[in-house]
């Protein structure tokens, strides 16, 4: 059996930061990571959670959404991936969105979208405080990133 793509990355030196994971066709993904790899240290489900509902939300009603295809957890807990058209945006545009979005929810102060039962399985688990404090985290993580910071960190 053939490994994945993501199991070719070497995550002994992976750090946080922001990726160029793969392309299929014009399917483009990143790799928003948040945590190293295999250190121990992990989002919780509820800071996992509650960042995909605040990213999710903002990308989806952004100018770009019909570039959006997707934005969820890595199921190791140390990131997100998002996968979007690259027929429709360049690398730079969708590192100029994420920049914009994350800035968005780190100042966030409505209510959590999609939390209530009716809307998601496991609503009790959101935290806007949580997902705000890890998305201003993350925005100034990716404050200055560019195409070229997009490739893994080699040994």
């Amino acid at each position: 059996m053939e490994r994945i793509a993501s199991f070719t990355v070497d995550h002994t030196v992976l750090v946080p930061g922001l990726y160029l994971s793969r392309r299929d066709g014009n399917v483009v993904t990143f790799d928003l990571r948040f945590k190293r790899p295999n250190t121990g240290q992990l989002l919780s489900n509820s800071q996992m959670h509650s960042v995909e509902h605040l990213i999710a939300t903002l990308l989806r009603n952004s100018e770009s959404r019909d570039a959006v295809i997707y934005f969820g957890p890595m199921g190791c807990q140390t990131g997100f991936y998002f996968l979007y058209d690259g027929d429709k945006l360049t690398g730079s545009q969708a590192i100029a969105l994420l920049q914009a979005v994350f800035a968005r929810a780190a100042e966030y102060s409505g209510p959590m979208p999609g939390c209530s039962a009716a809307e998601c399985g496991n609503y009790k688990n959101l935290s806007v405080e949580e997902g705000r404090a890890y998305c201003a985290w993350y925005r100034d993580l990716i404050a200055s990133w560019t195409e070229e910071k997009l490739k893994y960190p080699a040994k």
